[in-house]
């Protein structure tokens, strides 16, 4: 008898769909060779704090006594559940993995590393006896992938460095997590949720932000020349370009451009093959229906998982955008159905399409062989598998896309050259289904040694700021955030280099939930398209960079690297999760000598009126406040922070060190402040 475990029931239901013929029982399927199970994804979680000292209470008051905790070994737990739904399923798992005549047990989780450790943690705590573990790998969930999977299982050691990759994250995930969300909040007095990915997904909206909110436009005049030529507007841009206070200067370099001749100097018309884009992966599925239908996502995730769940596409949390060579088969089943729909599309075999090297573990999103009926989708679902479908028709699309694309050169008078380009669609190909419409731009009927009009003018302009980060940009940031910082950027290879050394911030099956989470907890908004940080994003950010925090890109980046090591096998769990504790450990070790404080924390007595001054949430302030009196001193000014210790000795001898301090237009200064006569902080510039 072999024991199957589902990461849920939706995917044990589609198992015994393979199998068939299936007795349904209480909590479980069975027949005369199988017994197929399921979790309801996370039944364990990492014990809390509390729980490596012993601490029953049932709300147990934080406190900086006992951070940070480094177990020496992590501890898992049940998961609490007050309908004791977990419980009851997890008897049903442990009963049946402990049968006498169960010889087999196979980890049916999600293919990905989190649902390979699901599986583990319920094997490894509900099984009594030794007995062989074998993997269930799907890459979608049709009756036929079930059946042929089944037959071709592995023992599950092969997936050992996914599982150990998988442990490392939730590991190391925890460590920020739980001991950096702790300090933030007892400093700040604020629940602060930290965390290794979020925080810097929140960082670069809040940087984006600021960067648009600072932005100084500045006034330039361009020189651009529109004149008609054969009914056709011809616009020139010059390179030349004048400040605001320089448009005498501008309008004299026009009106000596305007004398000279401008000659068409080459043309060249070549015929060219347009490539369709390539498969999706869940980014850029996600940015498509981003940007054309708003759909946040959230949503979209949701529903490429429901259709993968009902065996209408491939696995959607996967990060690349080719397919396996082995698959090759499969494609062309595939392709014989989806021709019945009236798509004329052909197989094509090629490096654009197949590459193993592209692939870490989930080919692109596909359709499958399973093709649903309009009816059996909502307008939603409808929608995402449609994009889904046409993006593989595209790609194997019978007949190509091909422009005619014309590019003419204008010399004017041996000063400056001008290129036109335009393009005429002479063959739509692909087009046709990706819904990508090449538009034909016409150029004016020019050849070489003809003269043009020209009519330069000084046209002013204004410099504009950065954009917002949308859907899609945000996702391409998170996707290669170093890009700009590379010395060359080599396309799709160094994309892909980027992925698989783990210079991503967060993955495929995390990235949008991370994104919720931090919509939810009030850091970030998403308004249509477009994210905007919020105010709790702005505090969260500004009292990291007053604790001395560092968890940005960069940090974030490092451990994803150390998380890849570990799936390669170049490093152990336990490497991994040191550099994590080396690095919490050298917070908590400059919190000895921290002069932050924590909230409600008691600094001197008011000099206005006797009471205690305590730290706040934004300033240090007397506990008075009630009976009238004002004393108050903002914990940051100009970009300094101001610490107890700084208070202290204002109140007693008047002013404070001498701090560093920014101002709101970006220049540096340092000097000491002093209180005024009304114990109002002033800076002291000599």
């Amino acid at each position: 008898m072999i024991a199957i475990i589902a990461e849920k029931p939706s995917l044990a239901a589609n198992i015994v769909a393979g199998i068939g013929k299936m007795q349904r029982k209480n909590g479980y399927y069975e027949n005369e060779n199988y017994l197929v199970t399921w979790a309801y994804g996370h039944l364990f979680s990492l014990c809390d704090v509390e729980d490596y000292e012993n601490n029953k209470s049932d709300k147990p008051r934080w406190t900086m006594d006992n951070l940070p905790c480094l177990p020496e070994k992590f501890r898992f737990k049940l998961k609490n559940d007050e309908s004791d739904g977990v419980k009851r399923q997890f008897k049903v798992i442990e009963t049946l993995l402990n049968r006498n005549d169960v010889t087999k047990i196979v980890n049916a989780g999600d293919s990905d590393r989190e649902g390979e450790i699901i599986i583990r943690l319920c094997i490894s705590n509900a099984l009594k006896t030794e007995k062989p573990v074998y993997r269930l790998w799907l890459p979608d969930q049709t009756p036929q992938t079930v059946k042929k999977a089944i037959e071709e299982m592995e023992s599950d050691s092969m997936y050992d460095n996914l599982a150990d990759e998988g442990f490392a994250r939730t590991y190391i995930d925890w460590l920020y997590g739980v001991n950096l969300t702790r300090y933030a909040t007892l400093k700040s007095g604020t629940l602060l949720r930290v965390g290794r990915v979020i925080v810097p997904i929140v960082k670069a909206i809040y940087d984006r932000d600021t960067e648009i909110e600072n932005f100084k436009p500045e006034t330039y005049y361009a020189l651009v020349s529109s004149t008609e030529h054969d009914g056709e507007t011809i616009e020139l841009v010059s390179k030349y370009k004048f400040s605001e206070n320089e448009y005498e200067k501008a309008k004299i370099c026009t009106e000596r451009m305007n004398k000279l001749d401008c000659i068409v100097t080459d043309k060249k018309s070549v015929k060219e093959k347009i490539s369709a884009g390539k498969l999706y992966s869940l980014t850029k599925l996600q940015n498509y229906l981003g940007k054309k239908y708003k759909m946040p996502m959230p949503k979209s995730l949701a529903i490429a998982q429901k259709l993968y769940e009902s065996g209408y596409i491939s696995y959607p949390r996967t990060n690349s955008e080719y397919l396996a060579t082995n698959e090759k088969d499969k494609i062309k089943k595939i392709i014989s159905d989806i021709q019945s729909l009236g798509y004329s599309i052909v197989f094509k075999d090629n490096k654009g399409i197949f590459d193993d090297g592209k692939i870490e573990s989930h080919s692109a999103i596909t359709p499958t062989y399973k093709i649903p009926n309009k009816n059996d989708l909502n307008d939603d679902e409808y929608l995402v598998y449609q994009a889904i479908l046409r993006r593989f028709a595209a790609v194997f699309c019978k007949e190509d896309c091909i422009q005619e694309k014309t590019e003419i050169t204008l010399d004017l008078g041996g000063k400056e050259q001008y290129n036109l380009k335009g393009n005429i669609v002479l063959q739509p190909g692909w087009t046709k289904y990706d819904g990508f419409e090449k538009k034909d731009k016409f150029l004016p009927k020019l050849e070489i040694g003809d003269k043009i009009a020209v009519n330069f003018k000084p046209e002013k302009k204004q410099t504009v700021p950065p954009k917002h980060y949308t859907i899609e940009t945000l996702n391409n940031y998170l996707k290669n955030p170093f890009k700009n910082e590379l010395a060359e950027d080599h396309g799709d290879e160094e994309e892909y280099k980027a992925m698989f050394k783990g210079l991503e911030l967060g993955t495929e099956a995390t990235r949008t939930g991370i994104i919720e989470n931090a919509q939810k907890n009030g850091y970030i908004s998403l308004k249509k398209d477009v994210y905007h940080i919020e105010k709790n994003g702005k505090f969260l950010i500004d009292q990291l960079t007053i604790l001395n925090i560092a968890m940005d890109k960069y940090k974030t980046s490092e451990m994803g690297q150390a998380l890849k090591k570990v799936y390669r096998g170049e490093i152990s769990v336990d490497d991994s999760v040191k550099i994590a504790e080396n690095e919490i450990t050298e917070i908590f070790k400059n919190e000895a000598n921290s002069k932050t404080g924590l909230y409600g924390e008691f600094v001197c007595n008011c000099p206005k009126c006797g009471k205690e001054v305590v730290k706040g949430k934004y300033s240090y302030g007397c506990k008075g406040f009630k009976e009238g009196c004002d004393f108050k001193v903002n914990l940051s000014i100009l970009g300094a922070y101001i610490t107890k210790d700084d208070v202290k000795k204002a109140v007693e001898t008047g002013r404070t060190d001498k701090k560093d301090f920014t101002s709101k237009t970006g220049k540096k200064f340092s000097c000491e402040l002093y209180f005024d006569e009304n114990y109002n902080l002033k800076f002291d510039i000599k």
